[in-house]
């Protein structure tokens, strides 16, 4: 694993181990990774760490869900408040606020769960060829942003952003030139270093990972992008259900889906699965995609 992935890696494990402020109350940075504003993983990530934190060790996160109230501040901490909803037996269940100037920009709810055995079934993973025979996108972005005549330095620099999960696209999707396909794509992803073995830290390193690519799949049909002038894109909520234990420094495959789009919000859905085939997270997200339209001169 090269320097840089190490690096990247440590750099995201120091954004998730937030500073303790009070009880219930912590405080997390952020990094540009060449959005307008804090992306949305991080925040859910670190809301995740925070009211992990306030559960016994003997519980894990089943379940989170989160809306996304306002763009972050890359600038300005975010403190995380965790309220304490109910300790039962077997669940417990957390309440999340995330501050800035004054004012919450998500606000979450999860469920921890202890470790129980029961019924099994799931769906089959989908047959696709193998991380190892494909390109990575810090790979495919270089290569996209050098095939364009002219690049706005602004554009090369928010492309160019390299982070610590490596994801590796099966039908690779390129942002710059968009086309028109069918609103599924699936992508191989892990952190580019080892992590812990604390399950937690992989739950939580997952939950940022799972904003990655999901929403740009509702624009697949349309044959626009992020980068598509007038384009604003920004996720509204975010749900995931964890459903056995896994490693986010291996293969994950997510595959993805958007059932449809309408009034400028489209939904997307995500199974993620490890190399034995096991689904061990499910996902689901509506998103902002609305075109603006040029004003007249």
């Amino acid at each position: 694993m090269s320097g840089d992935g190490q690096r990247l890696v440590q750099d995201l494990l120091d954004q998730l181990d937030l500073e303790p402020l009070e009880q219930r109350l912590f405080r997390g940075s952020s990094r540009d990774i060449g959005g307008k504003s804090v992306f949305g993983g991080q925040v859910a990530g670190q809301a995740m760490v925070a009211a992990t934190r306030t559960v016994d060790a003997s519980q894990q996160a089943h379940s989170m869900h989160g809306y996304f109230l306002r763009p972050g501040d890359m600038q300005a901490a975010i403190v995380y408040e965790v309220d304490n909803i109910r300790d039962g037996r077997s669940f417990a269940t957390r309440r999340v606020q995330a501050i800035q100037h004054g004012r919450p920009i998500f606000s979450m709810l999860a469920s921890f769960h202890i470790e129980e055995s029961g019924y099994t079934h799931q769906m089959s993973m989908p047959d696709v060829v193998g991380p190892e025979e494909l390109a990575s996108h810090d790979e495919l972005r270089r290569a996209w942003v050098d095939a364009l005549d002219r690049v706005p330095e602004s554009l090369r620099e928010a492309v160019g952003r390299e982070v610590a999960i490596d994801m590796r696209a099966v039908k690779p999707w390129n942002m710059l030139d968009p086309d028109k396909r069918e609103p599924v794509q699936h992508v191989w992803f892990k952190a580019k270093a080892p992590l812990p073995d604390d399950q937690s830290v992989h739950r939580a390193v997952l939950t940022y990972a799972s904003d990655f690519n999901l929403l740009a799949t509702s624009l697949f049909p349309h044959g626009v992008s992020f980068f598509t002038p007038g384009m604003q894109m920004a996720s509204i909520d975010h749900a995931i259900w964890f459903h056995r234990a896994f490693r986010v420094d291996e293969w994950l495959l997510y595959a993805m889906d958007s059932p449809g789009a309408q009034d400028s919000r489209g939904l997307s859905r995500g199974l993620i699965f490890n190399r034995d085939g096991h689904l061990v997270a499910s996902v689901a997200q509506e998103g902002l995609i609305r075109q603006r339209k040029p004003r007249d001169a």
